[in-house]
């Protein structure tokens, strides 16, 4: 099992796990257990879980509907009910069962409720093991915009076990190995040159990949835990890759978050080599190998126009300055403000 130190807490990944849990779960003393969970994770995850854990026999399970469209406000509202009808308090504990949402929607409700409990993470999709469940950002969306609302709150550990992706199809491997991707081609060139070999599915997830990109993440987040430089180097292609998922999300369009992000990483990969910051080898480089794993989105005029009005609401932005976290060199990151919205319509084309 490897063990990573964050900033205030640790991240267990490996199938000793639920070890480390259960060690986690008798040293701290906790009033009452609440796990949230979705439809999915209560199905396939739970009673794996409740069988290696036994001291969560009698926790509470609120369950949520699974979805991107289910991260509001309003689902909150349902979560924080439930806690104040069952007696929950400072001393209880929530647990996170699930992928990106759940993860992002239950630290957002325990960091609010009472003004703050603690929660633990149990990430159950590729997506949420290498990127969603670690890093201590919590949130929803609200009014079509992606994580629009939310707090900086750390979990109190994270525990990964690989044993949870056996259920995910391939599809949802995909769709968490882009934000592996993403990792590698901004903060490590040796990395990308292994992945690069990479063409399958079963060798998205193992655990080798999964401890790595969870390292690379959390070296960046404990220099910059609230985001105001290094760490927004992660937003490499989630400028036009969040905004682009919530257009089409809007138009009910199916779509994950991961195949977005893709998207928006090549799209921003064609402005980084406009500004030359990567060299036309690179950027070739970057679609040859993303557009061979990932099949192209089709943008309509009316997805392009409600992406250009989302776009706008990125939180990097400074002064209605338009700004692009991208790769400087593959592995390396800068900050490129003062985009032209002509710029961005042209890579929008160009895609």
């Amino acid at each position: 099992m490897a063990t990573i130190k964050s900033t205030s807490y640790s991240i267990y990944i490996g199938d000793k796990s639920f070890d480390a849990l259960n060690n986690f779960l008798s040293k701290n003393k906790y009033s009452s257990y609440y796990i949230i969970c979705d439809e999915h994770t209560f199905e396939f995850c739970l009673s794996t879980l409740l069988f290696h854990i036994p001291k969560l026999n009698d926790a509470e399970i609120i369950e949520l509907e699974s979805g991107e469209d289910k991260k509001t406000l309003e689902t909150c509202l349902q979560v924080w009910g439930a806690l104040t009808d069952t007696g929950a308090d400072k001393k209880s504990l929530i647990i996170n069962l699930g992928g990106g949402v759940i993860t992002d929607l239950g630290g957002f409700v325990a960091s609010t409720f009472k003004r703050g409990i603690d929660f633990i993470n149990i990430p159950t999709t590729l997506l949420s093991m290498v990127d969603a469940s670690v890093g201590g950002k919590t949130g929803v969306d609200f009014e079509g915009i992606k994580n629009h609302i939310g707090t900086t709150c750390e979990p109190k550990a994270v525990f990964i076990n690989p044993l949870f992706l056996e259920t995910l199809s391939e599809r949802q491997i995909k769709n968490g190995y882009a934000e592996v991707i993403k990792i590698a081609l901004i903060a490590d060139a040796k990395f990308w040159q292994e992945l690069k070999k990479l063409k399958h599915a079963k060798e998205f997830c193992t655990e080798k990949i999964i401890t790595k990109s969870v390292e690379l993440k959390n070296a960046i987040v404990k220099k910059d835990l609230y985001e105001m430089d290094l760490r927004k180097s992660l937003n490499f292609g989630h400028s036009i890759g969040h905004a682009l998922e919530s257009a089409l999300l809007k138009f009910n369009k199916d779509i994950l978050h991961g195949e977005a992000i893709v998207a928006g990483m090549i799209m921003e990969a064609e402005l980084a080599k406009i500004l030359k910051k990567i060299s036309q080898k690179e950027y070739k480089e970057i679609i040859k190998y993303t557009t061979s794993i990932y099949k192209k989105i089709k943008i309509t005029k009316e997805i392009e126009a409600q992406l250009l009005k989302y776009i706008i609401h990125d939180k990097k932005n400074e002064a209605a300055n338009l700004c692009f976290a991208l790769p400087n060199n593959i592995g390396h990151y800068n900050l490129a403000c003062g985009i032209q919205m002509d710029l961005i319509k042209k890579v929008l084309s160009n895609y």
